[in-house]
């Protein structure tokens, strides 16, 4: 979903006009950019939490050559969903989840299959 269709949901809930639906939408965005900017929490019940978070400097390692890091202080944007955004969420993904996983795995044995028949010089007879 982008901007786009998020107008065209609200012309056709609210029974607003596009240019009021765009205002609306730009107020909102903008309500909540500006409160995050100066470092206020927006919480939106059943929906989630948008915030800043300041992380301290740290040292850290660079995993090609192991030699020591300092990692700046900075700040970052966090967005914390709400227990209602997320059970929707897995509950929808639950539905449909399993039967891919099933389906990816079985594929995946029969391919080790054939190439583990491949080495040892044994093919499978059609």
């Amino acid at each position: 979903m982008n901007k786009l269709d998020l107008v065209r949901s609200a012309v056709e809930r609210l029974e607003l006009s596009r240019r009021d639906a765009v205002a609306a939408i730009d107020g909102v965005f903008d309500d909540i950019t500006a409160a995050v900017v100066a470092g206020e929490p927006v919480k939106i019940p059943g929906f989630g939490q948008f915030k800043v978070r300041d992380r301290a400097a740290r040292m850290a390692r660079n995993p090609a050559t192991g030699e020591q890091v300092k990692v700046p202080a900075k700040r970052v944007f966090k967005f914390l969903p709400a227990k209602a955004l997320k059970e929707a969420v897995m509950s929808k993904r639950g539905a449909r989840g399993g039967a891919a996983r099933k389906k990816s795995t079985s594929k995946g044995a029969s391919r080790k299959n054939a190439t583990a028949a491949r080495k040892n010089g044994s093919r499978k007879k059609r």
